[in-house]
């Protein structure tokens, strides 16, 4: 068990490396860097996506993107990246979480036991904090993402603006978005790894600690 816990734990530290990665922000001097990510969303050029490593290029077994048309593509790739940045968060609040429980100052100091139990022991109020939170996040995203629905053609629905790059929210408070071309592709392939390497950590908590109940922080400082 403590190989299994701590083989997980050693893939989630890498994994939530680029956790705050920064998303790409749109301006108007980012026209080359929209044209080159748009060209490399298009179904034509299926292995050249952003994500798409050598040498197995785009791993797709069930052949989704072949059969997706760009914009649907585009949704693939904004899922993706949506669920790789919570996975990278998920990974950074399992550890922490439970590093500091019954420490620290938030919620009496009540919370204990493996992370997979802590919100079911927060208070009603943090939930309904946690949902209008959640809400408005998505909201954003929806707002700067997709086509307002009375536009939306009845045969595209869920259609993406055609200058959104998908996971491109405008969020990059610290400016670390690279000008340069390639580097920006660079750093896009980065927060892909990163996220699809904390997604499977994620899993593999949740897995462990469902498994017999011990927290992962637990498994990996347990004696042999």
């Amino acid at each position: 068990m403590k190989s299994v816990a701590t083989t997980t734990t050693l893939l989630a530290l890498l994994g939530s490396t680029t956790a705050f990665a920064p998303v790409s922000q749109r301006n108007s001097n980012s026209a080359a860097v929209t044209v080159t990510v748009t060209t490399a969303l298009s179904a034509a050029s299926i292995d050249d996506m952003v994500g798409a490593l050598d040498p197995v290029g785009l791993f797709d077994p069930l052949g989704f993107a072949e059969k997706a048309d760009d914009n649907t593509l585009k949704r693939y790739r904004e899922a993706e990246l949506t669920h790789g940045r919570v996975a990278m968060l998920a990974v950074v609040g399992f550890l922490v979480g439970e590093q500091v429980e019954g420490s620290s100052f938030l919620f009496d100091s009540q919370i204990t036991g493996p992370a997979i139990t802590h919100l079911a022991q927060v208070p009603v109020g943090f939930w309904l904090i946690l949902t209008i939170a959640i809400g408005a996040a998505e909201q954003y995203r929806a707002t700067v993402g997709w086509v307002p629905p009375e536009q939306v053609p009845v045969d595209q629905p869920g259609l993406l603006r055609s200058d959104y790059i998908p996971g491109d929210i405008g969020f990059d408070p610290l400016g670390l978005k690279p000008t340069d071309e390639e580097e920006f592709r660079i750093m896009q392939t980065k927060e892909l790894q990163n996220g699809r390497l904390a997604m499977l950590a994620a899993t593999g908590f949740m897995a462990q600690e469902l498994t017999d109940g011990m927290g992962i922080i637990q498994h990996f400082t347990a004696s042999s």
